[in-house]
């Protein structure tokens, strides 16, 4: 059996216990954390907490407003005039920084970049946390899906589809249908095939489109184009035997 194939692991049986905060809880939350931080302005806090955008947005809003750095780095990842980022920031990875910033904050990163589609660091920063240590799992799960299934890591998107459908009691009826979609897809996938080929012209446009060109994408086009030829040279073969076995 290929490694592809196996069933995807569980990082963590948690069985629809996972969920978002209420509002008034995550709005504590984020209150908590900003008086920790040393935030004064109590009035830009309010600002952001009465509005009717989703939850993230908001608890993203109060990291920018109590953290230069984090201000700084939702920034660049939101500019879609901004240039691809080069690995994900230091502050992501440290396990020293606060636990809600880090989460929360590679959350709205990762789900900023995946909507420019810059795929690889959006995977990174979510692996760089944990889906029970943000304020919106369902957010967590579905855009780490998204960026494994469009990087091809199959094994990977398919564990994060199974705890979104499984695990997060409360996510959205549009995120599962696109999972579901999702999997259902990744069941007809084969290796080498016409729809490996298409998949993986599809990282390469993506990476050109981020002007990312570079040894990697120019490997992933040679991979492309020998793949192509085996397969010409595969067609003419069968002709051959075909005109062959007909004579």
């Amino acid at each position: 059996m290929r490694a592809a194939d196996r069933a995807p692991p569980r990082e963590i049986a948690s069985f629809g216990t996972l969920q978002a905060p209420t509002a008034e809880a995550a709005k504590a939350q984020a209150a908590a954390w900003y008086a920790r931080s040393g935030g004064k302005d109590q009035a830009k806090f309010d600002a952001i907490w009465a509005t009717d955008r989703p939850t993230l947005e908001k608890v993203a809003d109060t990291l920018a407003l109590g953290n230069p750095e984090a201000a700084k780095i939702l920034k660049q990842a939101r500019d879609a005039n901004s240039p691809a980022p080069d690995g994900i920031p230091a502050m992501l990875k440290d396990k020293k920084v606060d636990a809600y910033l880090r989460s929360n904050l590679a959350l709205a990163y990762a789900k900023a970049l995946s909507q420019r589609r810059i795929f690889e660091e959006a995977q990174l920063a979510l692996n760089a946390v944990k889906a029970e240590d943000v304020v919106d799992p369902a957010a967590y799960f579905f855009t780490k899906a998204v960026a494994d299934y469009s990087l091809m890591a199959k094994l990977e998107a398919s564990t994060a589809v199974l705890r979104l459908l499984e695990d997060v009691s409360d996510s959205p009826e549009r995120y599962r249908m696109v999972a579901a979609l999702m999997q259902f897809d990744m069941l007809t996938w084969q290796d080498n095939d016409l729809g490996w080929i298409a998949r993986k012209m599809g990282i390469i446009a993506d990476r050109l489109d981020i002007v990312r060109g570079g040894e990697k994408t120019r490997k992933m086009q040679k991979e492309v184009l020998v793949r192509l030829e085996e397969m010409i040279k595969e067609k003419e073969n069968q002709q051959k035997q075909q005109q062959s076995g007909g004579s």
